[in-house]
């Protein structure tokens, strides 16, 4: 099966994860460090990585313009996860806007979901000391024609667990948000607060991650300190850490690499030099920022500070997606989801949202995310009777002016 590159995956599994080596600290008996995956990976792999990392990237800019100065914590694997398994009932422009603005460019749609498939496959494998679940899931509204082929596609390629239910019954929310709570290990008890009215399908990701750093951080050197803030300066427990960690700088930026378990996953946090914006950390390219900054990589001897957090965070991406290019997937009248349903059914993209948390303390890391794709439909077709066996009206007319030719009332048949 496909799977991913430690180091280019790392964005893409929305938990800033890198490649490198761990730092000294308190620690007991950490894992040995893993140095390679089973096997070299095919060249539609490692476009699948890249293309994880450039979606990232640009989700992360998206949110960043709404709010240059607020916090934001996406969880671009789940995004990708819930739309990835949505483009299997894409079509013509809305299947090419969406493997666009999902990074894909032209890859073939089978390359594309073995690449996601892979992906479950290595994250659910490369690390057995950290706690890393992902899960999706179709929600269905029972007797709606959807076609087998983009239900099996879910179920094949993204493990997706497959409902039947009533959009308009209270309990089906219930229910989606009691899945979300258990598949994130209750850190998102609630995804959605109602169903859009036209909702017919609801896809859903959720992401759990539970790490220990490879070397902790010593509780007893955790400190209030300083944090400039843009709206002025915060008191903040500050943890610290010294010894080898893996580091890298520029003009722009200092980074470091922070592993957990056995390094297949990681946190990588830049540091934007004075004067330089969080939006110009990467450089004009912000995709080969990043690879340049992931290669630059290297350990040195560090004196680590860095606040302890735990946020929640909440945004709608519709708007961040259709200013990717995916704008024709939410257009009521011009999407083309006819591998979803056959026509003349009109499914369109109602809504994408999603929720994230993250706790980062002195023993590592907890963090969760879930995403929601409204599919909603136009109009239901339905099958009209007429029998003209009664007295009727008629009317010749024209049809663009509404002009009235004629207009009379047959009662008998002559």
């Amino acid at each position: 099966m496909p799977r991913l590159p430690a180091c280019a995956s790392g964005l893409a599994l929305a938990l800033l994860a890198a490649c490198g080596g761990g730092g000294t600290g308190p620690s007991s008996d950490p894992p040995p460090l893993l140095t390679a995956l089973p096997r070299p990976l095919t060249a539609a792999e490692t476009a699948i990585a890249s293309a994880s990392n450039r979606f990232a990237l640009g989700l992360l800019a998206q949110a960043r313009a709404a709010d240059p100065e607020g916090t934001v914590f996406l969880s671009p694997l789940s995004a990708t996860m819930a739309l990835g398994m949505t483009l299997n009932g894409a079509n013509g422009t809305t299947f090419d806007a969406m493997r666009t603005a999902l990074g894909f460019g032209s890859l073939p749609q089978a390359e594309i979901n073995a690449g996601y498939q892979g992906l479950l496959d290595l994250l659910a494998s490369l690390d057995n000391s950290t706690d890393i679940r992902v899960a999706n899931s179709i929600w269905a509204e029972t007797g709606f024609p959807f076609l087998p082929a983009f239900v099996a596609a879910g179920r094949d390629w993204f493990d997706a667990e497959v409902r039947n239910v009533a959009f308009n019954d209270p309990a089906t929310l219930d229910a989606v948000n009691g899945w979300v709570r258990d598949k994130t290990g209750g850190k998102i008890p609630k995804l959605l607060d109602q169903f859009d009215e036209q909702t017919v399908m609801t896809l859903l990701n959720a992401v759990y991650f539970k790490g220990s750093w490879r070397s902790a951080f010593d509780p007893s050197d955790t400190r209030t300190e300083s944090f400039e803030a843009p709206a002025g300066p915060q008191s903040v427990a500050m943890m610290h850490r010294e010894g080898a960690i893996e580091y890298a700088e520029d003009p722009l930026y200092q980074a470091v690499d922070l592993l957990y378990g056995n390094g297949g996953f990681g946190m990588t946090v830049v540091l934007p030099r004075p004067g330089v914006s969080l939006a110009g950390v990467l450089g004009e390219d912000p995709s080969a920022g990043w690879d340049a900054l992931v290669a630059r990589l290297t350990e040195r001897t560090v004196t680590l500070a860095m606040p302890r957090f735990r946020l929640e965070y909440r945004r709608d991406l519709s708007d961040d997606l259709r200013s990717l290019g995916m704008a024709v997937a939410f257009d009521d009248q011009q999407a083309d989801f006819s591998r979803m349903a056959a026509p003349p059914i009109q499914l369109f993209l109602s809504s994408v949202l999603q929720k994230t948390f993250v706790d980062v303390n002195e023993e590592g890391t907890e963090a969760a995310a879930a995403t929601a794709v409204q599919v909603g439909v136009t109009s239901l077709p339905q099958t009209f009777d007429m029998r003209v066996d009664r007295p009727f009206l008629v009317a010749i007319r024209e049809r663009f002016s509404g002009t009235l030719l004629f207009l009379g009332q047959v009662t008998t048949i002559p």
